[in-house]
């Protein structure tokens, strides 16, 4: 038989140990993420990784990202409550569901249907996406009916910024976003300020590649 774990034990272990040892201390990423039940959110045969410190499949060949990367990402974009989000990249809908907890609303758009009928269940069933909206699309080409965004969020990897994505970034702004290779990127925090556009590097990582228009083809 079976043993199921003590899934609340085990968030709570991943906050202490892959969140805030490794640097994350926004309280509110860190009570968002000890809050959401993540296991709820990958499939039933992989659900035993669900708090292990490495991306976990997903189906259609896609990852969840670990969780120190979304803890990271959505402490980046510094969200206090009353913004208005777009995420790339739903996936299986658990990083939505956090910048849920964070924002005002927002918009997760999926390329693949199947991953973003499988981001919506979870959200409806979890009890977390009452203010998350899942599309299918071309996460690239953002989506002009809710812009501008006060952030973005891209859990993909771009050859460079596209620039639909900077376009629907509101001024003031920030876009936290993987760029480079398909195998190797920075992660990039770019702020639009006075119609400027800066960025610094947070950190090397690895996603899976951005595809779609102004992604890798």
């Amino acid at each position: 038989m079976a043993v199921i774990p003590d899934w609340p034990e085990e968030r709570r272990r991943m906050v202490e140990k892959q969140l805030r040892r490794r640097g994350v201390h926004d309280p509110r990423v860190l009570e968002a993420m000890g809050q959401i039940p993540r296991e709820e959110f990958i499939p039933p045969e992989s659900r035993l990784l669900a708090y292990t410190d490495d991306p976990v499949a997903i189906g259609f060949g896609q990852t969840i990202s670990q969780p120190y990367m979304t803890a990271l990402m959505a402490a980046l974009l510094d969200l206090t409550g009353t913004e208005t989000v777009l995420e790339v990249g739903a996936g299986c809908g658990y990083a939505a569901a956090v910048l849920g907890k964070l924002a005002a609303r927002v918009m997760a758009l999926e390329i693949v249907p199947g991953l973003a009928r499988m981001a919506e269940a979870n959200l409806k069933r979890t009890g977390t996406g009452g203010n998350v909206e899942v599309r299918a699309g071309d996460g690239s080409l953002g989506c002009v009916e809710w812009a501008p965004y006060d952030a973005i969020s891209v859990a993909a990897a771009a050859p460079e910024i596209p620039a639909s994505l900077l376009a629907q970034l509101r001024d003031p702004g920030r876009l936290v976003i993987p760029v480079g290779p398909r195998y190797d990127q920075e992660l990039r925090v770019v702020t639009k300020r006075n119609g400027r556009i800066d960025y610094r590097v947070a950190t090397l990582c690895r996603f899976v590649p951005l595809r779609g228009g102004q992604g890798w083809r």
